[in-house]
Order: C-alpha cells, then structure tokens, then sequence
C-alpha cells in the first residue's frame, strides 16, 4: 500500500476489482514507480528512526548509508565485495522497502499495474470488463527475483523467447505478444531484480541488460513487442571476478548509479555478534559457550585474513568462524554423548576437531601450499590462542605450572574422559586451578565449565612455546631440543622467504 500505510495489515476486505481499487488508498499508486515506492517507505523507515536493515552487523556506518543515499537517489545499484560479506543477504533484505502488499491484474504473468497494463493481454481484458477487471495481490517476498550469473545464461532466460506452443494452441500469429514466453526480467515487473556475480554474466546478456537501463523496456526477439518495465536492478560482484573471470562491460557499468563496497568486519566484538547471530547453536542439551572460545573462533579468521599464506584476492569469507563454531559445538555435543554429561561446554581442543571445515574455506597462496593446509590452519589456531591468552591471562605468573610439568608431570586430556576425572586430574597440578580465575570462574563452578578454562590456560602456555603437546592432547614440559628445532626451521622459513623476495625484485 502507499508508504503511510507501510505497516497495515494485509488480507480480507481488500479491493477485489479495478472499480473497487479506484476509490480505495491504493489509487494513490496509479502513477508510482518502484524506485518512487522504495524511496517513499526508506523516507518512513527514516523518520520513526528504525533500523533499515536488521540483523546487518558492522555496516551501520559505511555500507548501509551509502545504500540509502542510492535508494534516496533513485538509483540502481551494485555491491562489491569478497565473498562472505553478506552481499546477497542485503539485497534480499531491500524487500522491507516494499509495500506489505500491491495489487497487480488477476492471473497476469508480469504483474501488471491494474491502472496502467503493459501487455495484451491485461490491456484487452481491462478494455472488456472494466471496473470488474479480477485484482490479486503480491506480497513483498513475491516482488523479489534473484538471478545467479552464469556464462550460460541467455538473453531467454533474461527477457523471454516465442512460445511456438503457445501458438499453436491459440492459434496465434508467432509475432503476436500472446505468443511470447516472458523471462525473468519482465516477471520482476513492478519489484526487485537481483544478479549475483554480476561479470560472470557474458558480453551479450550485459548489453542487453545495458538497453533495459538505458531505454527503460525490453524487446523479445526482434519482433515489435515493448515493455516499458517498473523494476529496480541491483547487482553484486566479487573484486577477483573483474580479472579472474570476467569484468563488467564499461556502458553497463556507466549505467549502475553506485558502486558500493562491502567489508568484513571491522573489530573483533562485530565477528562475535555476526557468528553469534549466525551459527546454529540450539541443541538438544544445555550449552555454555565460554566468551574466550568466541574470540578464539572469530580470531582464526582475522589472522586469516592478516596471514602472507593465505589469498587475500580471495578473501576469507565470514562462513569460515560460523562453521566452525557449529563444529566446535558438535565435537562438543559428542564428548557430552559419549560421557553422559548434560552440560555442553567447548574447548579449545575442538576447534581443532574443526580442522576439516576450515581448510576448506581458505585459499592459499604458494607458501602456504608447500607447508600445506592443515599446518597452516593449525598455526593460525595458535596464533587465535595465543592473542586470547594474553589478554586473559597475560598479567599471569605460570612458573609453578611449568615447574610442575619440568619435574615430569603429564595431563591428557581427550574426548574419551570425562570432565570430572579431567578435572580430578587436573586439580593435581599446582597452581593450575587459582589461575583460572583471571577468566571469572570459581572453583564451585561445574566441571566442564572448569576444565575447559584450564585447558584454554594450558594450550596458552603451548602457544607461547612453555610446555609441549602431542596429537593425542597430552600436555608435558616444552624439550629445548623442539625450541632449538622450531627456532632454526623459522629461521630457515625466513631466508627462503627473503632470497624468495629478493628474485622476484629482478623479474
């Protein structure tokens, strides 16, 4: 309905015949385009001081503004960004622009406004029956139509071919409009036409889409058949497509009134609440998820995105910590299962159980190859660790820990015992159980809560090269042999790296 009536309820009484829609609010539409509706219901949005686009996390001051300036301006629009940047996410979100619901003409496939019909069909019927022309309506949902680029997509596919079935049946001339199957495009009529991917689309199918803005109607076939289509396009586009696979074609690109880019998220706390929101955590069992293993998933993927070995072209898509915090919780469920425990509480040892769901959301570069992907996740793992360690632990004094482990004491812990005995054993090392409490905890709290803090203090400690730990999770004291042999492989890593450096300089 019009932008006043933006939040109306939808349903019975509404107009069902064009003389009905005359004198109802909706003839305030007859001369309304999409661009105008969105412009006017953005303008509404605006003014009661909601938020544009709920459940967008960390645009609020950089994409969503230059969004609504392009909305405000009338403009079609495109979004730029690596992948997992929540680009189709927003356009799917743009429908909360459109009115709840719009009238079109009865059984028309382009959806035709009742007041102004494009096609033949709708034009003769409205000739015959006047104000008893049949109205439906469409919901906002319905006026959204997205279209995956491909280099096999046609200008069919886009804007519609002859149907010589349809002909025949009708007995209708192949130049008649009651012989034309309409494409996706003109289905869009009077919402949203949404392409992902925008340069993979080829050449051909660009310049069309180019006429469609530049004439504002689409031509099927070559025969004399127009239609001055109401939709608004937006696209989107990933950085790497404009040389890895394809590129815009400069006249459309002149055509798209802004350019806007996307970003990940700029600060640790924005990943948090983007996986939070995002990653399905909701099991049958209690969960606890402690805040030090959040930051520890987020931070994965932001030394990801800083790491030499890692494609930065690429991008490291924000999919990456979702998963595997759905992973985390899942190895998690498991040891609860096989333990009989009811609380689910994740560990550090989880993440890496995850290892399969991050390797394959990165793309590595040649260094990053030759070490191969699990080394290079593991050490990005305890890079995460690391970071989360020192600004929870790093005022800590360990040497009573690692005293307790240089005089030969061992810990395992693994899927297969359970938090009380992990607890009884780890108990045993002194001091270990007071430095949890620099994470908030008490030793009253229960048992899984409680060794997953000091399994998060101890792979700390590993990170930091103070103790040592085997595949099988067995913590020990950190041999100076493996110092010795970790510092002179960095070392080596370092002049290869330079000597690599140096003869790429004189290519």
């Amino acid at each position: 309905m019009p932008a006043t009536h933006l939040h109306s309820p939808a349903g019975e009484g509404l107009p069902s015949t064009l003389g009905e829609l005359r004198t109802s609010p909706f003839a305030s539409i007859q001369n309304r385009s999409i661009k105008d509706e969105m412009r006017g219901n953005l303008i509404v949005l605006l003014r009661s001081g909601a938020t544009i686009f709920p459940g967008i996390v960390g645009y609020e001051d950089t994409v969503v503004p230059q969004i609504v300036n392009a909305v405000l301006s009338k403009q079609n629009f495109i979004l730029l960004g690596l992948r997992g940047q929540a680009k189709s996410r927003i356009l799917r979100a743009l429908t909360a622009l459109l009115d709840e619901r719009t009238p079109y003409v009865a059984g028309c496939e382009i959806r035709d406004n009742p007041f102004h019909p494009l096609c033949r069909r709708c034009r003769e019927l409205v000739a015959e029956r006047g104000d008893a022309t049949p109205i439906a309506y469409m919901t906002r949902e319905e006026r959204y139509v997205e279209k995956l680029a491909t280099p096999d997509v046609t200008v069919a596919d886009l804007i519609g071919d002859i149907d010589p079935i349809k002909a025949a049946r009708g007995g209708e001339n192949l130049a008649s409009e009651l012989t034309m199957h309409y494409g996706l495009l003109p289905r869009a009529n009077r919402g949203i036409f949404a392409i992902n991917e925008l340069p993979d689309l080829a050449g051909k199918i660009q310049v069309a889409l180019f006429n469609i803005m530049q004439e504002g109607d689409v031509q099927i076939k070559g025969y004399p058949v127009r239609l001055e289509l109401d939709v608004a396009l937006v696209f989107s586009a990933n950085p790497e497509d404009y040389t890895a696979r394809g590129k815009i074609v400069t006249p459309l690109k002149d055509r798209i009134g802004s350019e806007i880019r996307t970003h990940y998220p700029e600060t640790l706390e924005e990943g948090i609440a983007i996986t939070a929101q995002e990653a399905w955590t909701e099991r049958d069992a209690r969960i606890e998820i402690p805040g030090y293993m959040r930051e520890i998933v987020e931070q994965i993927a932001f030394s990801a995105r800083e790491d030499k070995k890692v494609d930065k072209r690429s991008g490291v898509s924000q999919r990456l910590p979702i998963s595997t915090m759905e992973l985390v919780i899942s190895n998690a469920e498991r040891r609860a299962l096989v333990n009989r425990e009811e609380m689910i509480v994740p560990r550090v040892s989880d993440i890496y159980a995850a290892l399969p769901g991050i390797t394959g959301k990165l793309e590595l570069e040649y260094e990053g190859e030759l070490k191969g992907a699990d080394t290079v996740v593991k050490d990005l793992i305890a890079t995460a660790v690391r970071k989360a360690y020192d600004k929870h632990f790093g005022e800590i004094d360990t040497q009573q820990i690692e005293m307790w482990f240089n005089l030969g004491g061992t810990v395992k812990l693994d899927d297969a015992t359970s938090a009380d005995a992990a607890l009884a054993e780890l108990s045993g090392i002194q001091g270990l159980m007071e430095k949890v409490k620099a994470l908030g905890l008490k030793l009253s709290d229960s048992s899984p809560v409680l060794v997953g803090g000091a399994e998060f203090l101890l792979e700390g400690m590993v990170a930091h090269r103070k103790l040592s730990r085997s595949e099988e999770h067995g913590f020990s004291k950190q041999e100076k042999a493996r110092k010795q042999e970790t510092h002179k492989m960095e070392i080596e890593y370092e002049d290869w790296e330079k000597a690599r450096k140096s003869r790429r300089g004189y290519n």
